[in-house]
């Protein structure tokens, strides 16, 4: 029988990866001034024996005032770079899955409180809230607060914290960096016209819009090493008239291809309340298929994947090179067992779990 497209290997960058199935970066708003603590040993460790090829550790603030709540995780200073370090090494003491981070900045959708208590903003003037900034001093929504706009020392600051954040990466051995320019976070809000309303080189036309975005990337790009696959996050559309959209996003991801960029994550939406979304199984895999048409880096598609013939039919017809889960590998840890005993692959298993593997599936586990 041959191998399912899904579990075929594939490379990104300097990294290999065993089969086709990623981890998307889910946040967990569960660190403490930005550490991990406990809890991240315990949801890393057990996605880290799922069988997938790569794991991607959540929304990683760049600077403080970046989180999207105060119970985010950072990688801004030593005290963060050593609580990540920690849960790390007792990670990879048990496992050798890839481990990748996704650095963020929130912007204006910054100082919100945790969602399971509402997730509304926090003012600035309260205890665990903050000032927030934006490419331009326009809110998300009414009922929150206005950001102040970026000026050029900002730019500045945000830019050199993505790189010291992405020098800190590289320094806990982590396989692979994504930047976050998508769901109405900060990168985001600079793309989109509806939220970026700047008068200077960095707002009006395309070009400038994607200026601030870009010279984030080249700073990540420039402080990971050659062989060390950097990639991206961006929503392919905001769903809203007159916002960014999939022919933007097309000249965007050309840009960002020629700059060196491994893999492009597509996803969509997050940026504008008046949103329509359509939304279904697979909704968002047009967006990769689009993309994928126009780079020839790997394209990741996302976004209510939950089916095995589903994700296969993904990969195998070439709509996209990778399928990435977050939800539904939450809610089944061993999502990538399931889908290899279905499709036939294989799929790495720590040695202790070997003698689990049912007596129909007799050539599914590996471990090496």
């Amino acid at each position: 029988m041959p191998t399912a497209s899904l579990f075929k290997p594939i490379k990104i960058g300097g990294l290999n990866l065993l089969n086709r199935i990623v981890i998307a970066p889910m946040c967990q708003y569960s660190a403490e001034e930005g550490c991990m603590n406990e809890w991240h040993l315990i949801h890393l460790g057990k996605l880290a024996l799922s069988g997938a090829a790569l794991l991607t550790i959540e929304a990683t603030a760049v600077l403080p005032e970046g989180r999207i709540t105060y119970a985010d995780l950072g990688l801004w200073n030593e005290r963060c770079y050593a609580a990540m370090g920690l849960i790390l090494e007792s990670i990879r003491r048990w496992t050798d899955m890839p481990i990748g981070i996704q650095l963020s900045h929130a912007g204006r959708k910054a100082s919100t409180e945790v969602p399971w208590k509402g997730g509304a903003q926090i003012s600035p003037s309260e205890a665990l809230g903050w000032q927030t900034f934006a490419p331009s001093a326009l809110r998300y929504n009414k009922g929150m607060f206005n950001p102040a706009a970026l000026d050029k020392e900002g730019l500045k600051l945000v830019r050199n914290a993505f790189a010291a954040a992405a020098k800190r990466a590289v320094k806990l051995g982590l396989e692979l960096i994504q930047v976050h320019a998508a769901h109405g976070y900060l990168l985001h809000q600079f793309l989109s016209p509806l939220s970026n309303r700047r008068d200077d080189d960095y707002g009006g036309s395309l070009a400038n819009r994607m200026r601030f975005p870009l010279e984030i990337f080249d700073a990540v790009r420039s402080v990971a090493p050659a062989e060390m696959p950097v990639s991206i996050r961006l929503s392919a559309t905001d769903w809203v008239e007159g916002g960014w959209d999939v022919e933007q996003t097309l000249h965007f991801a050309a840009e960002l291809q020629r700059r060196g960029c491994d893999s492009i994550h597509v996803s969509s939406g997050g940026l504008h309340p008046a949103q329509h979304v359509p939304i279904g199984p697979g909704y968002q895999v047009p967006f990769a298929r689009a993309v994928k048409k126009e780079v020839k880096i790997p394209v990741v598609a996302v976004g209510l994947i939950t089916g095995f013939e589903q994700a296969e039919a993904i990969v195998g017809t070439g709509d996209a090179d990778m399928v990435a889960l977050a939800r539904t590998i939450l809610f089944d840890p061993n999502w990538p067992w399931h889908a290899a005993a279905q499709l036939g692959g294989k799929v790495q298993v720590p040695k202790q779990y070997l003698r689990s593997q049912p007596s129909r599936f007799n050539n599914l586990f590996e471990n090496e």
